[in-house]
């Protein structure tokens, strides 16, 4: 469903997705009983925990495939342990999976056991990602060019580079069943796989969702963005006056949604609640934002609808933030737009500047950084931001600092105009 605003200044349309009419009985709460991440900071909660606490940036060259020929050499590439988590997975299949695989697994897993949930033949998965097996794409791809004749290995390569592949391998690996839902719609793609996520708890079709975003590097992504200049040939400076481009990461993030009355009848650890969402689409090119930012305004505001809240009362504000000239500009004027008097008032920072752009995962990763923030009261700063670009009427959060937040909201954009923002709320036992 679907509905039009009209902004100003200058009178276009903007399609939103969310929030649409309110179901006529008040929606369940959606609260996050889980929560797993895997960034180059670290796997886990506490090695990322304390990473973006203190700005630590996870930049470094690239070991995954030959980069001698690019113009930009590193990125967030990550430190995967030597050996896979425990799951139910047989050995064998396990030695088969995938650098996208292995890395969701190990989100998964986190989450998993933080939930507390039993196998289920019921457990819906919304999961999203814009590279999904591409390493496995591109082996098939070299090896179909260089020996055309061998067909070693590449009836398994095709098999897994399929989008539903890796959700596979997730239900199984954890013993479960349920509907599965692949988001793939670029950049945005984590935040919206949260949000719809979110609706089907709010709208009664499941008490318990699965959900997150996962993307691994690979040769044929990373030179496509370098051939492109997007990546800066310096270092990735968000927001920042003489910001030259986005650093390429990987990672995932999972999180275990649940009505807050299921949760609650059965005890279930509560880390934090989301309550907002919006989701819209601007049209305006192909890679390229609307320069004024229309969509994200458009998701900010429909997002801070649903939750029920105004922009003075959130007290951190996650960017997109890839440090790209264009997209920097445009979320600038859209944040100013949104928050209007109380800009000067709502602390902002990109994480990106820590980890690199995460695709499909960053939406995901982002959503669980301002879980870390809400539940231990501290502001992740952009530690690489130098000068600050003077279209910026908001602070940007440069160190570490301490803060008393209740709400954080997180912005999401991708190519096409594809934007989306969530509100997640601290949870407190009183509540």
């Amino acid at each position: 469903m679907s509905k039009f605003i009209k902004l100003p200044p200058n009178n276009q349309s903007v399609a939103v997705l969310f929030p649409p009419k309110q179901p006529p009985e008040p929606p369940p709460r959606v609260v996050i009983i889980g929560a797993g991440i895997v960034t180059s900071l670290g796997v886990g909660w506490q090695a990322n925990a304390e990473g973006f606490r203190d700005g630590r940036i996870a930049i470094r060259p690239i070991t995954l495939f030959d980069v001698s020929r690019q113009r930009v050499k590193v990125g967030g590439e990550v430190a995967l342990p030597p050996a896979p988590p425990d799951t139910l997975l047989p050995m064998k299949r396990t030695r088969r999976l995938d650098r996208a695989a292995n890395l969701l697994l190990l989100a998964a897993h986190e989450a998993w056991r933080q939930s507390g949930w039993e196998p289920s033949d019921n457990l819906p998965v919304v999961l999203a990602t814009t590279s999904g097996g591409m390493s496995l794409g591109q082996d098939y791809y070299r090896q179909a060019i260089q020996a055309p004749n061998s067909h070693r290995c590449q009836p398994a390569r095709a098999l897994h580079y399929q989008g539903q592949r890796q959700a596979l391998d997730l239900t199984d690996a954890f013993g479960f069943s349920g509907p599965i839902t692949i988001i793939a719609n670029a950049c945005a793609s984590g935040a919206n796989a949260v949000g719809h996520a979110w609706e089907l708890l709010r709208r009664g079709h499941a008490e318990r969702v699965l959900t997150g975003g996962y993307d691994a590097l690979s040769q044929l992504v990373f030179a496509g963005f370098d051939s492109l200049q997007a990546l800066s040939p310096t270092r990735c400076r968000p927001f920042d006056a003489q910001r030259d481009g986005l650093a390429l990461g990987e990672g995932a993030a999972i999180l275990a949604l649940e009505t807050l009355e299921h949760a609650q009848r059965r005890g279930a650890k509560i880390l934090g609640e989301m309550v907002g969402y919006g989701a819209a689409t601007d049209a305006h090119h192909l890679t390229q934002p609307q320069p004024q930012g229309d969509a994200a305004f458009a998701t900010m505001t429909a997002a801070c609808q649903s939750a029920g809240v105004s922009p003075q009362q959130i007290g951190y504000l996650n960017a997109h933030g890839t440090g790209t000239p264009l997209n920097d500009s445009a979320e600038a004027f859209a944040i100013n737009r949104w928050a209007r008097k109380y800009a000067a008032k709502i602390p902002v920072s990109s994480t990106k500047s820590s980890i690199g752009h995460l695709l499909g995962a960053a939406g995901a990763v982002e959503v669980v950084i301002c879980l870390m923030a809400l539940r231990e009261q501290w502001l992740p700063p952009t530690s690489t931001l130098e000068s600050l670009d003077p279209l910026c009427q908001f602070p940007v959060v440069r160190k570490p600092t301490s803060a008393n937040l209740e709400y954080a909201l997180t912005n999401s954009f991708g190519f096409g105009g594809a934007t989306a923002s969530l509100v997640l709320r601290r949870w407190e036992s009183k509540q």
